[in-house]
């Protein structure tokens, strides 16, 4: 069975301790680290790869789905929380299962069996070296590279690249999916940048040539902890 690389983020320490339990229980699993909130998790992401994150939705000062949101966990997901309304909005976000607290040792290994069943290889997602948006004439194939920014202008995204500007109605959803936060990463509500294309950073705000894009509260730890800042 393949060794999973995993850590809990759980702001209430009785659950955090019972899932350390749980995990410490199958042993093809590695706890790397418990974590309290977004910020310390998100640290620990920028220097160390997991396979699985045990994630609850509900945290201090920010909720597990915003994190998820940001596309920043790159690894497969299991939510757990007290409350079930969240399952739908959960699933939009490609979660592997979720945990409705307290759940039992069989529930919580019945989860990581469908973990290991999604992963198949097991290898990690790679960034595409083009990818196709909808433009009202065409589909337009957009070389990931080319990308200086992308843009909310109401129903339509403006693309930035090197050599044009694109209006796509793909959604920022659907953009995160399609290339990993490494290379093209969110840092707004209506703003991505593309990480290597970035001149400076100042007050808040990112330079990318004439562009100048606003780093929102939502999103400024993660961004920070991608560049390693």
């Amino acid at each position: 069975m393949t060794s999973l690389t995993c850590v809990v983020v759980e702001d209430e320490p009785l659950a955090a301790e019972r899932m350390a339990d749980y995990i410490g229980r199958l042993p093809h699993l590695h706890l790397a680290g418990t974590f309290d909130s977004a910020a310390e998790t998100f640290a620990f992401l920028s220097s160390h790869a997991i396979d699985l994150a045990f994630v609850d939705i509900h945290l201090g000062g920010r909720s597990g789905l915003e994190m998820l949101e940001t596309r920043a966990l790159r690894s497969r997901i299991v939510l757990t929380t007290a409350h079930q309304e969240y399952a739908a909005r959960a699933y939009d976000l490609d979660v592997v299962d979720y945990l409705v607290k307290p759940f039992t040792f069989e529930r919580f290994s019945h989860a990581v069996q469908r973990v290991q069943a999604s992963m198949g290889s097991g290898a990690p997602p790679i960034a595409p070296e083009s990818i196709f948006v909808k433009t009202e004439l065409r589909l337009e194939r957009i070389r990931v590279a080319d990308i200086l920014a992308i843009e909310g202008q109401r129903d339509y995204r403006r693309i930035h690249t090197t050599r044009k500007r694109i209006m796509t109605l793909r959604t920022f959803g659907e953009l995160e999916r399609l290339i990993p936060p490494e290379i093209v990463c969110r840092v707004h509500k209506s703003y991505m940048v593309a990480i290597d294309k970035i001149e400076s950073i100042e007050r808040g705000e990112i330079r990318i040539q004439n562009l100048r894009i606003p780093i929102s509260d939502s999103y400024r730890e993660r961004f920070f902890a991608l560049i390693g800042r």
